[in-house]
């Protein structure tokens, strides 16, 4: 990764902050642009795994969509010069102040997760005098074989509306006048690694659209989410996710009539252009022989690995020993679980040191906090270094 090859420039920068490698993300969106353009698909960066200014103004120079999860989302989306009819809005507790703004600024669809959502955001489209576009979010009922703590797919998940329920309402739902249902949307969850899940999703799509189309749903797109996972291992075999094959799975399996198809990718794109680079304050042993180190970043700066059980490879990014021991790697808030890693074998490590906590481009500044008064981290970019 970057760091590792301007480690000592780094040296000059306060801890802990996050390195974005603006030449990596370039790379990642040429990719996912240039596959997505050759079978027509539309594509929305889910802004939800990372809104640094940085990376949205890199994003929009791809005429990138943007996927929302809250209104604040949806705001920042406007304010960062992102097109309105490019913007699609989920998430499953939607207020009406959201709602209304969404409304107000003319985005390309609302994606609704329950008969009660649809109600709201047709009474308030009456109320601006609106039309709005929206998409059904159906639950697919799919195990996407992912942690099940970003499982989003399956028939017990609060995301979306069952299908059963669909089909016991459509009078209700058709009876609507001040919304427009203009596509369908599916989600199965997150770090989806086991590819063959997309052909899954396809066959319930096509079996859904099909079924719904016959009771009278008409729809122009069909967006089947995102998901795709990264090599969090060892992420420099796979620099840039394979986007490729899920186009092709997609474009092979996806049988909807001609119908747009959509995706929504965040982790995929961002998460291997990012490093949360921290120091090492202290080395300490327990009386059970654990080698401590902690550092000068925590679960206030990258929470995933506290809040999932997350892996993030970790590196010595200066360190000149041969030797290697075997190190807890541990965060300075006030809890037992902010750990990074629990046995990590690194070079001699000591005070002073700069260790990279790798693929940290997604769900890391996203999700930071300022528990026990912790300063957030900054951002330094690639292009910015001298």
């Amino acid at each position: 990764m970057l760091s590792r090859q301007i480690a000592e420039k780094l040296r000059s920068y306060e801890t802990p902050f996050y390195l974005y490698d603006i030449d990596l993300l370039r790379q990642t969106l040429d990719s996912v642009t240039a596959v997505a353009s050759r079978y027509g698909f539309k594509l929305h960066y889910a802004i939800k795994a990372n809104y640094d200014p940085r990376i949205l103004q890199t994003i929009n120079e791809y005429g990138v969509g943007i996927d929302c999860a809250s209104g604040n989302e949806v705001r920042c989306a406007i304010e960062s010069g992102f097109s309105p009819n490019g913007i699609v809005y989920a998430g499953v507790g939607k207020k009406d102040k959201e709602i209304r703004y969404a409304i107000e600024q003319g985005i390309f669809s609302i994606n609704c997760e329950s008969l009660q959502e649809l109600e709201q955001i047709d009474r308030i489209a009456g109320e601006l005098g609106k039309v709005q576009n929206i998409a059904l979010r159906i639950n697919p009922d799919i195990d996407p074989k992912t942690n099940s703590c970003i499982d989003t797919g399956q028939a017990d998940s609060k995301f979306g509306i069952s299908y059963e329920e669909v089909m016991e309402n459509v009078d209700v739902i058709n009876s609507y006048k001040n919304i427009h249902i203009k596509g369908m949307h599916l989600h199965i969850g997150s770090q989806i690694r086991e590819l063959h899940v997309f052909e899954y999703l396809c066959d319930k799509v096509n079996a859904i659209v099909e079924h719904l189309t016959a009771l009278g749903f008409e729809f122009d797109f069909v967006d089947v989410g995102g998901g795709l996972g990264i090599n969090y291992d060892v992420p420099e075999n796979e620099p840039v996710p394979n986007f490729a094959s899920v186009f092709s799975i997609i474009s092979q399996h996806l049988k909807v009539g001609g119908k747009e198809v959509h995706f929504e990718f965040g982790r995929a794109i961002v998460a291997q252009c990012g490093e949360l680079i921290t120091s090492v304050l202290y080395r300490k042993d327990t009386a059970t022989g654990k080698k401590i180190v902690i550092v000068d970043a925590s679960m206030t700066e990258l929470i995933r690995p506290a809040l999932y059980g997350a892996y993030h490879n970790i590196e010595n990014i200066t360190s000149e020993e041969t030797r290697k021991e075997r190190y807890c790697i541990a965060g300075t808030a006030c809890e037992s679980t902010d750990i990074f890693d629990q046995s990590v074998s690194l070079p001699v490590t000591r005070r002073g040191d700069l260790l990279t906590i790798k693929s940290a481009g997604a769900y890391g500044m996203s999700m930071a906090s300022r528990y026990n008064q912790h300063d957030l981290p900054g951002a330094v970019y690639s292009d910015e270094i001298e």
